[in-house]
């Protein structure tokens, strides 16, 4: 995303800082001839001067008022919220509209957007990934050669999400939530750096996305503790009370708990959701922000300028790095809470 905004920002600057210098009005003057006679001159030619004089420095102010907010939040929430087009830099491209599905009251739109059609791409990188992946562990002998490039890096993920993610948070019987962990590891975390490449968009800093990511595994955690405790165990971690209670106790117990219960489970898809997307929501902000200052205070005094560009590139360029570093940070903590979860459950009481 840097690079693109900062050649439109480095193309547009020097139209944007140009400032417009009105004509000198025209002004009708009758001159008397008289002969020796140099003395002042009369108001209205002092009037006129001085209207030319002040005319330029009040077009420069009025110039720098407009570029300022050129650069305000409607400029920033365009490259961060979703649209019905993509866009590379000056060329536009109209995604096809889908009629909306009429269910009762309410209609349900699928026509893809921008961050969709991002998904789908995270989604192809996930698939791409993982089956070079494997294709290239097929074709390596354990025993004589040891595994480099791409299926090294992508070992060492993978056994890092099994063993240290997975099973160490699940216990046991996660093997078979091992697939899931590591799907929606590289699922975000795809997702996550495709805000990062020029004309790309980050899916998840969409609270939609992000919450429909939490809802499957909210569906996860419930269905894995549905399985492993039966359906009468599972009904416990909604309904519990203490044993040993009175049944009188138990009815006030149940009547306490049973809404905190409630709460604790949808407190965590929640907090999965908003964390992800408000964390990937910020940095974006940050750099359109500090980019802005280029166009605020670059057309000001010349050493201004070269302040406001050098400080907000290189500033610019620290939170992108930064930016990376929490792409993967993210999708480790959605991927390590899902597993935690998982474990809670599959041992709750």
């Amino acid at each position: 995303m840097l690079v693109p905004l900062l050649l439109v920002i480095l193309a547009g600057a020097p139209l944007a800082a140009t400032t417009s210098v009105a004509a000198p009005p025209a002004v009708a003057v009758n001159i008397a001839v008289l002969p020796q006679d140099h003395g002042e001159p009369s108001s209205d030619e002092a009037n006129a001067q001085e209207s030319q004089d002040h005319a330029p420095a009040g077009d420069e102010h009025a110039a720098d008022a407009e570029h300022s907010e050129e650069w305000g939040t409607e400029a920033m929430m365009h490259h961060i919220v979703d649209s019905n087009e993509l866009e590379f830099g000056s060329t536009k491209i109209e995604l096809p509209r889908i009629p909306p599905i009429q269910v009762g009251r309410f209609e349900i739109d699928m026509s893809p957007t921008k961050h969709v059609v991002f998904l789908w791409i995270a989604t192809l990188l996930t698939i791409l990934t993982v089956w070079f992946a494997a294709r290239r562990a097929s074709r390596t002998d354990p025993g004589e050669q040891a595994p480099g490039g791409l299926l090294n890096a992508f070992e060492s993920f993978y056994v890092y999400l099994r063993d240290d993610v997975a099973l160490a948070n699940i216990g046991r019987g996660g093997e078979k939530y091992v697939p899931y962990v590591v799907t929606l590891f590289f699922f975000i975390l795809f997702a996550n750096l495709l805000g990062l490449v020029p004309f790309g968009a980050t899916a998840t800093s969409n609270i939609m996305v992000t919450a429909a990511l939490a809802l499957i595994s909210l569906a996860v955690v419930e269905a894995s503790g549905m399985s492993e405790l039966g359906f009468k165990g599972w009904l416990g971690t909604i309904f519990y009370a203490p044993p040993g209670l009175h049944p009188i106790m138990k009815v006030v117990m149940l009547f306490i708990m049973t809404p905190v219960e409630l709460i604790g489970k949808l407190a965590k898809p929640f907090a999965l959701a908003v964390r992800l997307f408000a964390n990937m929501t910020a940095g974006h902000f940050v750099i359109l922000a500090l980019l802005g200052l280029i166009l605020t205070y670059g057309s000001f005094t010349k050493a201004t300028g070269i302040a406001a560009i050098s400080g907000s590139l290189l500033l610019g360029l620290f939170v992108m790095f930064l930016e990376i570093f929490v792409a993967f940070l993210q999708a480790y903590i959605f991927t390590a809470l899902t597993a935690v979860f998982i474990g809670l459950i599959r041992h709750a009481h």
